[in-house]
């Protein structure tokens, strides 16, 4: 699929649940945010390819890992297509500088370990704290150095961004990125239940999110209200039967993350999310999802082409 050309993906009449407060056949503008850049040459490739193709219009990167710094300037290209952010990392990888609370080892801890102490009290201490500002920092300044500007939104690897101790700094951060957006992870408790995909996965997730939606609302940062993607990768359902399942009844500022990849050797030896990854792209590239838009009339597109009518959710 690399190196293809596709048309705009745009339009169609029968959008399931039109929002009121939008003239009809008005398109449903949706941020479709792809995950992990920097992960691997494989995860890289596919991203970039899905947004110079009009698939994809933000992604996270991972500053942190050694792909990210190397491929940079390959993304760079394509920098009016897609917003591109930071996925601030917590977890599984070697931070920048010396963690000895949280990375005493040199490796992050992994996520049940890290949520066990967001929620034990262990991220609160000063010196906890100390080191997420001061790795948040290192991750903004190593997005920045080799992407030339600052991230567009920060977001967090496995969602770290929203726990107690991690939230704060991410709050902080981002009242100094002047624009700068978060992405929040709660959803309505009916489109969840209506969805059926991984109840109690979506559930957690989403409910971590209830604190640093109300600093960021007190701060005035900007956000989306509605958020989907979250599935267990276990291959059970295939990727095309999920995804007209996160479109349903989207409004508001309505954001769907995605994992897409190539397989490669480097993707392999880091990170366990290896064939969904290109179940992902290929869906994603495909003339399937283009027809689901279409159908859904749903237009892709970055956060500033969301609706301003609402800034949250909950």
């Amino acid at each position: 699929m690399i190196g293809t050309a596709d048309p705009p993906i745009l339009a169609g009449p029968d959008r399931p649940r039109p929002d009121p407060a939008m003239p009809l056949n008005t398109p449903t503008p949706l941020l479709l945010c792809a995950d992990d850049y920097g992960l691997a040459p494989g995860v890289n490739a596919a991203i970039r390819d899905l947004i110079a193709r009009g698939r994809v219009t933000a992604t996270s990167v991972m500053s942190l890992c050694p792909h990210w710094r190397t491929d940079a300037a390959a993304l760079r290209g394509l920098k009016d297509k897609a917003d591109v952010g930071l996925h601030f990392t917590l977890t599984d990888q070697p931070p920048l500088g010396p963690m000895p609370v949280l990375a005493p080892d040199g490796r992050l801890p992994p996520l049940g370990r890290l949520m066990g102490w967001a929620y034990r009290g262990k991220l609160d201490g000063p010196a906890a704290r100390a080191e997420i500002r001061d790795e948040l920092s290192r991750q903004i300044a190593a997005f920045t150095d080799a992407w030339g500007a600052a991230p567009d939104y920060i977001d967090g690897h496995q969602h770290v961004h929203q726990l107690p101790g991690v939230r704060d700094a991410v709050v902080e951060a981002l009242a100094a990125l002047p624009g700068a957006y978060v992405r929040l992870c709660g959803e309505p408790l009916a489109a969840v239940l209506r969805r059926r995909v991984a109840v109690p996965k979506a559930l957690l997730i989403g409910g971590l999110g209830g604190g640093l939606a109300r600093m960021a609302r007190a701060r005035g940062i900007p956000a989306n209200d509605r958020f989907a993607g979250v599935y267990d990768f276990a291959g059970s359902r295939p990727f095309a039967e999920l995804m007209p399942r996160f479109l349903e009844g989207i409004g508001g500022r309505p954001l769907v993350m995605v994992h897409p990849g190539l397989p490669d050797e480097e993707l392999r030896r880091v990170d366990g999310l290896v064939e969904p990854r290109r179940a992902e792209y290929d869906y994603l590239g495909g003339p399937e999802f283009a027809a689901l838009l279409e159908r859904r009339n749903i237009r892709l597109t970055r956060f500033a082409g969301l609706s301003p009518r609402r800034a949250f959710a909950g």
